[in-house]
Formats: structure tokens, C-alpha cells, sequence
């Protein structure tokens, strides 16, 4: 049994949440503590789709990528004209509602308190990492798919690196239509190369301070039942900068590699010029030194559990609030020492972890500390009837 320690920072924390037209859900309205919750139910019951719609008080297009268009529910009349997710929340700085949704094919909309908000206002209030079971190999899969998992955790330290993120990613599309056709207005590459050059320094620069909090916090933790890890990033703009180059040498350094990458990277049709989009996230399971991606199914999703564990520690010190955790099936290729040891870092950390599971002896390590919810056809049931669920 966990032992019962007061957690060291108050969580972000979802106490209510109403779904509407959302998925599997036209109708929902569930009120929680803010303890961790256990979702179980069989298989395609829509413990995900709970997962998900929580995501969407994030930015970006969910945990499951599917965007504003993507998620209304569906039944015999067609697709439901509107969708919204919409939560009361203990966030960073105090309660707030916060709100989510969508007409038909336009653009997600979001509200903090009844009023118009830009997305990454939600990031600065409700810091979130999730986990899912795509990712469970995801060392031994694409580089892309790594870099975005990583980018994912520094963006809950630091929500303006999804801008940096963005905006690079603009002015490198705009660089390269440019250069497909033929590069015909220097003056005009020149100009987004610089753009592109600075964002790309402000997304590398985010991402060594979030390495260097994520490893001093798996340094500082002794060997459990989840492995510790070495991380480091393989890419040209961050090296520069762990070279000790300030921000503007760094910038430079990159605009003139874009430039006399002009020619290949016109001839490529893409970007093959070393910058952020090519960096590549390194881990090896320190006790076998070994590369992550050459470990077993098992002990991949054990390193990705450490990394995300860590950065919700790491969040708490440097925010003073647990961040929320949403961990789609993270029991599943998990022994029983391994559930101990989630259960027992969930509850130091803090957060109000949200895990999903097709029965609910897989969270019995969590004693009365977590809150049940089963779920089946559309509906979510407290398994003790009239109690708290806790």
C-alpha cells in the first residue's frame, strides 16, 4: 500500500467536466475530486474519448490528433452540428472555467471564464503531459515521432514554445515554396531565413533547459522498478548553444547554414538543412547501457513513464503545481511491481492522474486514494453508488 504523505505541491486538477456531442458522449456531466481517477471498462467503452476530450484543454489537435473536426459525435442522423468540452478547474492561478468547442468545420474556439481565449492561455493555466499506447515503442519508432513526444513535455514548462514551434514551421514552409520555385526574390528568402533562424533558436533554447530539468530530476531519484535514463538531443542549433554560443551567435551560425543550403534544399524539395525540425531525442536504459530503442516492449514503456513521471516532478518544482497526468492504458505490459511503483509515484507527485484500464483490480495499488469511474455505453458510474468514488 502507497504510504499516505501529504503531496508536496496542490495539483491541476479537473473537478468538473461536461462533455456535449463529444465523441461517444452527446451528454455528459461528471463531478470529481481531485485525486487521481481510474476510468476501467471493456474495450471501447470511451475511456479514451474521456482522455481525449480532456486533452483538448490544451493546445494543439488532442492526444489522438484528430482535430476540431474530427471528434463530434456521430449517429443515425449524421454528424452532430456542434461539439464542446468544458471543465471547472483548480489551475495555476486559482479556479477557472475553461471551455472548448466547435461548429461544424470551423475553427475550435476556447473560453476561460465565458470569455474568448487564445489557446496557449489554456497551457499557462491547466499544464498537462499525456501518455497513450501509440507511444509505447516510440524509441524504436520514426525520429519525428520522439521529437514531437519531447516537444510535448517541454511545452507544459514552457507554453511559448509552442509558438516559437509554430512560427518556425511557417516560415520554413514559406522558405521552401519560395525556393521550389526557383528562389527568384533574395531579398524575400532572406528575410524569412532570418525569421526562421530565430524562432528555431528560442525552440532549441527551450528544449536544453527542459533536458537539463528532466535529467537533474531522473538523477535525482535512486534506481526503482522505473529505470533511470540519459537523454540528450542530437541536433545543430542545440549543440551550438551547449557549446556555450549566445542566442544571436547561435542565429547566425544557422541563418548562414540555411543560406548556402539554399541550392540542396531546393533540389530535395525539402528542408535538409540541420535545424530543430531534424533534431533527434537520445535515451539509453543507464543500468543495461543500452540504446532505448533496442530494449524490450516493456521496458520502453517503463523509460517513457520515467520520463514523463520526471517532468511532472520537475513541473511542480518549477510551477508549484502538479501538472495533470493523462495516462491511457499505462498499466497495460506493466508486472504488479511496476503498478506499485506508478501508484506510488503518482501519489508523490501529486497530480490528479486520470488512467484508463479494462479492469479495476489493475489500480488496487492506489488503495482509497484514487476515485473509480466505470464506463459503458455512453455513461460514467460511480462503482460505489452515492459514495465520493474515492
Amino acid at each position: 500500500m502507497p504510504p499516505e504523505t501529504p503531496p508536496p505541491v496542490p495539483p491541476a486538477a479537473v473537478r468538473r467536466l461536461r462533455l456535449t456531442n463529444f465523441r461517444s458522449y452527446p451528454d455528459l456531466d461528471l463531478e470529481l475530486a481531485a485525486a487521481p481517477v481510474a476510468l476501467f471498462g471493456e474495450n471501447g467503452a470511451g475511456k479514451t474519448n474521456l482522455l481525449e476530450a480532456i486533452s483538448f484543454l490544451a493546445p494543439g489537435r488532442g492526444m489522438r490528433l484528430a482535430g476540431a473536426d474530427g471528434v463530434a459525435t456521430k449517429g443515425p442522423a449524421g454528424v452532430a452540428p456542434e461539439w464542446a468540452v468544458f471543465a471547472e478547474a483548480d489551475t495555476r492561478e486559482g479556479g477557472f472555467r475553461l471551455g472548448v468547442g466547435a461548429r461544424g468545420s470551423a475553427r475550435r474556439e476556447t473560453r476561460i471564464d465565458g470569455e474568448p481565449a487564445a489557446q496557449t492561455a489554456l497551457a499557462r493555466l491547466l499544464p498537462m503531459i499525456w501518455l497513450t499506447p501509440a507511444q509505447d515503442r516510440l524509441f524504436a519508432g520514426p525520429r519525428a515521432d520522439r521529437l514531437k513526444f519531447f516537444d510535448r513535455l517541454v511545452h507544459a514548462a514552457d507554453p511559448a514554445h509552442a509558438d516559437a514551434a509554430s512560427a518556425y514551421e511557417k516560415s520554413r514552409t514559406r522558405r521552401q515554396r519560395l525556393l521550389d520555385e526557383g528562389g527568384q526574390d533574395p531579398s524575400w528568402l532572406s528575410a524569412i531565413e532570418v525569421e526562421m533562424a530565430g524562432h528555431g533558436v528560442a525552440m532549441a533554447a527551450a528544449r536544453l533547459d527542459a533536458l537539463i530539468r528532466l535529467q537533474g530530476e531522473i538523477d535525482r531519484r535512486p534506481e526503482g522498478v522505473f529505470p533511470q535514463a540519459d537523454l540528450a538531443l542530437d541536433g545543430a542549433v542545440e549543440a551550438d548553444l551547449a557549446e556555450g554560443l549566445t542566442a544571436g551567435e547561435a542565429e547566425d551560425r544557422f541563418l548562414a547554414a540555411l543560406r548556402d543550403g539554399r541550392r540542396r534544399d531546393g533540389a530535395a524539395g525539402r528542408t535538409l538543412t540541420r535545424g530543430p525540425h531534424r533534431t533527434e531525442l537520445l535515451a539509453r536504459h543507464r543500468a543495461k547501457d543500452q540504446p532505448a530503442g533496442d530494449c524490450s516492449t516493456g521496458e520502453q514503456k517503463a523509460l517513457i513513464l520515467t520520463l514523463a513521471l520526471a517532468q511532472a516532478r520537475a513541473l511542480g518544482q518549477q510551477w508549484g503545481v502538479a501538472p495533470l497526468l493523462l495516462l491511457d492504458e499505462a498499466c497495460a505490459h506493466l508486472d504488479a511491481l511496476r503498478r506499485e511503483g506508478l501508484a506510488r509515484e503518482i501519489l508523490a507527485s501529486g497530480s490528479q492522474a486520470w488512467l484508463t484500464g479494462v479492469e479495476q483490480v489493475l489500480f488496487e495499488p492506489f488503495g482509497n486514494a484514487i476515485q473509480f469511474r466505470e464506463v459503458r455505453d455512453g455513461r460514467v458510474d460511480d462503482p460505489f453508488r452515492g459514495g465520493s468514488g474515492r
